[in-house]
């Protein structure tokens, strides 16, 4: 809560640093400490009577002073009975700032806190699931043992919401009850356990935290899991990428044999030496046997990939130790780029990455060598960070690179280290001491300080031990150090004559000084700090501190036998129930098809069997559904198998019936097949809908040999289309999320066939509607002067898109303003962020002097407003232009009843609602002119108003086909109320920048 304390505080602006100035002011008076105290008993008042004001905005500006002053460290617990009062205010921004007061002052003020926690269940109920995330939150940073059973209630409560973010902030709040009571473990594993099946990717790096926080070591909870980690593992938030990470190493290692070769490990050489030869013939034996990956493990491998690219540190240190771990070591080599490329981060990112580097070029030294100038040490670098580069130097320092090694250290440091050496060893190096010695003389007066000391102590030296060669040289360099501007250097000069050559002066040292220059020093260690640091799991506090720290969890030894993989189908088997396909039916039996359809569909890795009882309760329901008794759930204790058999006769003869019950078949089955693909965890747990989960199922069933009519014409799947209903069941509130179809048990045909019943939130009622205005606006694409007389502009018409239903229809116009033909019009190089595609116009042969042609092309912006960079040639050039479209052009407008517009904008609520308020003159809002500007900014539809003071509109984005809601209230004093509800909150943002301009200007 404290980063919302921030956040609140930079909302206020400078009219808080102006209060807050003038609040110091008002505390230093000539009154001393009395008048102080008196001073913020005085304000405290002021802000009591603001609290109780009848006006929000006084309230509002109340509680940013009071978090102002928590800020600043004073105490404003006093003002608890005041600030309580308002946590029933309407206003969100005031019950924001009341409840981060509250987390502030909840556990110093127990019993104040206390009277506040009917607000807070209160609270968990209300319609806003941003009140009711942060009612839980303040809920849970109550540290007060007695509410432990309220906390365990609301938790449970909160884990079943409909909202992804309320789910959310119930895993977070799992880890705050077991910190405060952990004999509350089970209950909680139960939360974590159907947390775990939730599909959203705001959930999953949650409760994944929890997971490891009350109960990492109950690993088969992810057993069924795993495989919905691992592919919703792109999608989740950044830090929760890191949190699964972690926790997939350690399963991994945990169910998956070893990739790795026995012989490519450094201590199997070594061990070979001591076996007996039963035991060389058994490793032989090992070694020869094929290695096959588990598909679940490539499936990790390949998933973590590409966040190899992220823009996250941690995320992409967290997917290198993942492959050093695990991976097969001819695969790891690709997490050095990487890393490489982190070093270009903040200090301390490189120097977690170079201690982790450390670790990995002692075991790996090929990885890291074609990078090998990304280690040398620059003067601009810290010393901690010198050191680790010079570690890393130092393991891959091999024959063939040495030299280039060397050349780099041509550094002061370097150099006197060297002298040392050979002074150390002079008796060893009898000729190559004394040339070096010689050569050294010539550029004293010019080197570094610290080399010119270690210069005289090698002359010392070798004056001691081969006289006869270097007894003049060492004298000049003495002569030399004598008289340097450096008195370090002419106090050793003064020193070392005395001591090393005899005179009448000489005291009782002189006889010892062979001794002193020439004792004998330990031999240096040559292993590496870091070699004992690889049993940390790398990127962990373990590995950097190269001590076990609290809370660390060990990775285990690669089993010799990998467990049973079938634990791991259970979530196969439901995808393979939501989306079966239906590409293979006419070959099968229908009765044993209807039983085994997941199997033939699915991989060999992922292939799993459904239960025949199971399905059989499935085909019983059904039956009843299709019948037209949609109420008679309990009746399900039928004989299921003969229902079963009737419903397969059914769809065998719905070729010679009319259409009327296909298509209510395919009412109900589209709306049960969005329940079930959509974030509805929380209502699959519920045990009221237990049997509607079952339904679903079996009228997906019901689908595919419906289907096989359907597709036989283009023209009676598109007639049907119009007739489907998606929002027609009542005990239902479908999240208004796109839908993510697994790609894994989808068949072609069936892709094609969903595509055509536009599985969004929308209703059958909710259809493209023809744009209400068409501005005739052109933007330049190509200037004639930069294109050589080519000149280019373009417009959007606002029409569905001919090259692709998530494309955006973009006319562009060609003149030539040259008196010669410009010929091979085409576009060439195309460069375009991630996901964008384009659909290019023909080439143009040729265009005639004065000429013009206007040709179409179709652009997929992926519902952003990112520029579509790509080149616009002919024969002789090719010019750079690009195509930005307005926030508005992104949208297509839908027709929609005014009872179909409230209800989706009920489910559009709180963190998906946008709003401003818009100040004009009165002649601004008249109905016409509302529409024109409206229409004029963004591609939308006009929903008919029953109120004269309120103006709808509706579209959906062209990509997603998310619905994008827009409404025009207007209130008293030439004032009125815009209203976005979408989930794409960043188009809503920059569409209600555009939009506010233009509805309050005349």
């Amino acid at each position: 809560m404290s980063s919302n304390s921030f956040a609140y505080n930079e909302q206020s602006g400078g009219g808080e640093a102006t209060e807050l100035g003038q609040e110091a002011t008002s505390t230093i008076s000539p009154s001393g400490a009395f008048g102080l105290f008196s001073s913020d008993m005085k304000k405290n008042e002021d802000l009591k009577q603001m609290l109780e004001s009848n006006k929000d905005s006084a309230k509002l500006d109340a509680m940013k002073r009071i978090v102002g002053m928590i800020a600043k460290g004073k105490n404003a617990s006093e003002l608890f009975p005041a600030v309580v009062k308002n946590v029933a205010s309407k206003n969100i921004e005031i019950k924001k700032l009341v409840y981060v007061y509250l987390v502030r002052y909840a556990e110093e003020q127990q019993d104040l806190a206390l009277l506040s926690i009917s607000t807070f269940q209160r609270a968990l109920k209300d319609p806003n699931q941003l009140i009711r995330a942060s009612a839980l939150r303040v809920l849970s940073s109550i540290r007060v043992p007695i509410i432990v059973p309220i906390m365990m209630l609301a938790i449970k409560e909160a884990s079943a919401d409909l909202s992804p973010y309320v789910r959310k902030n119930a895993a977070h709040a799992i880890q705050k009850l077991y910190s405060l009571d952990p004999e509350q473990k089970e209950m909680l594993i139960e939360i974590i356990e159907k947390l775990l099946k939730d599909k959203s990717t705001l959930v999953a790096g949650s409760v994944v935290m929890a997971f490891e926080e009350v109960c990492p070591d109950r690993i088969d909870l992810i057993h069924k899991n795993y495989r919905k980690l691992c592919n919703l593992l792109v999608d989740v938030e950044e830090w929760g990428q890191v949190v699964i990470i972690h926790m997939l190493t350690r399963y991994a290692r945990t169910q998956f044999v070893s990739p790795w070769k026995e012989g490519d490990g450094l201590e199997d050489n070594e061990k070979d030496f001591y076996d007996s030869d039963e035991e060389q013939k058994e490793k032989a034996d090992k070694r020869k046997r094929p290695y096959t990956m588990d598909p679940d493990h490539r499936l990790l491998i390949r998933n973590t990939k590409p966040l190899l690219q992220s823009r996250n540190a941690a995320v992409v240190m967290a997917v290198a130790q993942l492959y050093w771990h695990i991976a097969p070591k001819s695969e790891a080599g690709i997490i050095s780029k990487s890393l490489v490329r982190l070093l270009r981060s903040n200090r301390e990112v490189q120097y977690i990455v170079l201690q982790n580097i450390a670790t990995m070029s002692i075991q790996r030294k090929g990885m890291f060598e074609p990078y090998l100038k990304s280690f040398y040490v620059r003067s601009t670098d810290p010393t901690m960070i010198k050191i680790l580069k010079l570690e890393i130097l130092t393991n891959l320092a091999n024959e063939a690179n040495i030299s280039t090694l060397l050349r780099e250290f041509q550094v002061p440091v370097a150099r006197a280290s060297i002298l040392w050496l050979i002074g150390e060893n002079c008796e060893r190096v009898p000729k190559i001491a004394p040339d070096v010695l010689r050569k050294t003389a010539k550029s004293f007066t010019s080197e570094d300080d610290l080399v010119k000391l270690q210069i005289l102590n090698l002359g010392a030296k070798l004056y001691l031990t081969n006289s006869k060669q270097t007894k003049l040289l060492t004298q000049y360099i003495l002569n030399l150090g004598k008289y340097d501007q450096n008195y370090d250097i002419r106090d050793r000069t003064r020193f070392i004559r005395q001591l090393i050559v005899p005179n009448e002066k000489s005291g009782a040292l002189s006889k010892y000084a062979k001794k002193i220059f020439l004792a004998q020093k330990p031999a240096p260690v040559l292993e590496s700090p870091f070699k004992d640091r690889d049993h940390f799991q790398l990127g962990t506090l373990s590995h950097t501190l190269n001590t076990k720290a609290t809370g660390y969890l060990e990775l285990s030894n690669w089993p010799e036998v990998a467990p049973d993989p079938s634990v791991r189908n259970v979530e196969v088997i439901e995808l393979a129930k939501e989306w079966t396909p239906a590409g293979k039916t006419k070959k099968e039996n229908p009765d044993k098809k209807f039983y085994s359809e997941s199997e033939e569909e699915e991989d060999s890795s992922e292939s799993s069997s459904d239960s025949e009882s199971e399905s059989g309760s499935e085909t019983g329901e059904d039956e009843e559904d299709s019948s037209g008794d949609s109420g008679g759930d309990s009746s399900e204790s039928g004989s299921e198998s003969e229902a079963g058999k009737k419903r397969v006769a059914k769809s065998s003869k719905a070729k010679g019936k009319g259409d009327s019950k296909d298509v209510d078949k395919e009412k109900e089955n589209s709306k049960t097949s969005e329940s079930s693909s959509g974030e509805s965890s929380s209502i699959e747990e519920s045990s009221s809908d237990s049997e509607s989960e079952s339904e679903s199922e079996s009228e997906s069933e019901s689908r595919k040999v419906t289907k096989e009519k359907e597709k036989k014409t283009k023209q009676d799947r598109n007639a049907l289309t119009k007739d489907v209903s998606l929002l027609d069941l009542d005990d239902f509130n479908p999240v208004s999320t796109p839908v993510a179809l697994p790609t894994p048990a989808l068949s072609p045909s069936l892709i094609a066939d969903l595509e055509g019943l536009n599985l969004s939130a929308t209703s059958s009622v909710i259809s493209v509607s023809t744009p209400v205005f068409v501005p005739g606006k052109t933007h330049v694409l190509l200037h004639r002067m930069s294109g050589k007389g080519l000149a280019a502009h373009y417009f959007f018409p606002r029409q569905p898109c001919i090259f692709g239903d998530k494309m955006v229809s973009v006319q562009i116009t060609l003149n030539n303003t040259t008196d010669q033909k410009i010929e091979n019009i085409h576009v060439g190089e195309k460069k375009l962020p991630m996901g964008m595609q384009m659909h290019v116009f023909n080439p143009i042969e040729s265009l005639e002097p004065a000429g013009s042609i206007t040709v179409s092309m179709g652009i997929d912006f992926c519902d952003s407003t990112q520029t579509a960079n790509f080149q616009l040639c002919t024969k002789d050039d090719c010019f750079s232009v690009s195509i930005q479209p307005p926030v508005g052009e992104l949208l297509l407008p839908v027709a929609m009843s005014e009872k179909d517009f409230k209800k989706e904008q009920g489910m559009l609520s709180g963190m998906n609602e946008t709003s401003t308020t818009i100040i004009a003159a009165p002649q601004n809002f008249a109905s016409s002119v509302i529409l024109q500007k409206v229409a004029n900014v963004a591609n939308v539809g006009a929903v008919p108003s029953g109120q004269d003071n309120v103006h709808r509109f509706a579209a959906k984005t062209v990509h997603s086909g998310s619905l994008m809601l827009v409404t025009v209230e207007l209130k008293e004093a030439s004032t009125a109320q815009l209203v976005i509800n979408t989930e794409k909150t960043v188009i809503a943002s920059v569409l209600l920048r555009e939009l506010k301009p233009v509805l309050s200007q005349g």
